[in-house]
């Protein structure tokens, strides 16, 4: 993997971030995260923080570690060191304020049932596992459809939804949760130009209403437009902080190394400073 924790420049410290404690309600706050897979580190000493109401992009290179990180949060892969704050408490007390979706090449699409069962799913940590959902829970549900743009496809069976339509779907299950904290891995890999500008909005929309966006992102050409904030890797943290700051020359270089051509990081920049 290139980029190890050896070799990789880390520029966070000279753009406002330094290695001190993390606001006491962050809604996400990770110290000295470290996750390894056969003895290779894969996340290596990460300190990160994600303010509240707003939406943070994490960007770098394919092996960079960014959707390992995010599951080491959420404790889906396990870490060999660090700490991980959700609103200030440990992850196991405020799990209930987290909702994730995960990669779309995670799930197996071939489950028999329908979009709307799938919505439903987000509902049953509010219900108890053999809890019965309530009309307004079934209710909750549909209108989640609705703000995707999937309410005509309720009943649908999930395998047989466009790569698109299975995205808004499991972005409808996370809005049920009525989550603080929303966690996406790549939540536009492989979708239509149609669904990457409802799912845009629809976290936009979040966000305005003070919740707080954490996405794994490869599209550097969109950050600027999608988020307010970066936070970039490369197994190491790079930097962080508002796009105007954080998303420069110096440090998509760092975080990429020659993979990104010179011009093409400038251009990145200029279009993102002109938004």
């Amino acid at each position: 993997m290139a980029g190890g924790p050896h070799d990789t420049p880390v520029v966070a410290a000279r753009i406002g971030r330094g290695p001190g404690a993390a606001p006491p309600e962050a809604p996400l706050a990770v110290r000295g995260l470290t996750v390894s897979y056969a003895e290779k580190p894969a996340v290596f000493s990460v300190d990160a923080t994600f303010p509240e109401a707003t939406m943070t992009a994490i960007i770098g290179p394919n092996g960079a570690g960014k959707s390992t990180m995010l599951k080491a949060c959420l404790d889906i892969v396990p870490r060999v060191s660090g700490e991980v704050r959700v609103f200030g408490r440990p992850l196991a007390e405020a799990r209930a304020r987290i909702a994730y979706v995960p990669q779309r090449a995670s799930v197996d699409w071939d489950f028999p049932t329908s979009a709307l069962d799938v919505v439903k799913m987000g509902l049953y940590r509010k219900a108890g596992l053999f809890g019965r959902l309530t009309g307004r829970a079934e209710a909750l549900a549909r209108d989640c459809l609705d703000r995707v743009g999937m309410a005509d496809f309720a009943t649908r069976q999930i395998g047989q939804l466009s790569g698109g339509q299975q995205q808004r779907v499991f972005l409808a299950r996370a809005l049920a949760q009525e989550a603080d904290l929303y966690l996406l891995d790549e939540p536009f890999a492989g979708v239509d130009a149609a669904t990457e500008r409802a799912i845009v909005e629809v976290l936009k929309d979040l966000k305005a209403g003070g919740r707080t966006v954490v996405a794994v992102h490869h599209d550097l050409a969109t950050v600027a437009a999608y988020f307010d904030r970066v936070f970039l890797m490369n197994v190491r943290p790079i930097a962080e902080g508002p796009v105007a700051e954080a998303f420069t020359p110096e440090t998509l270089s760092g975080a990429y190394g020659g993979r990104l051509q010179a011009t093409h990081v400038d251009e990145l920049v200029l279009t993102g400073a002109g938004r």
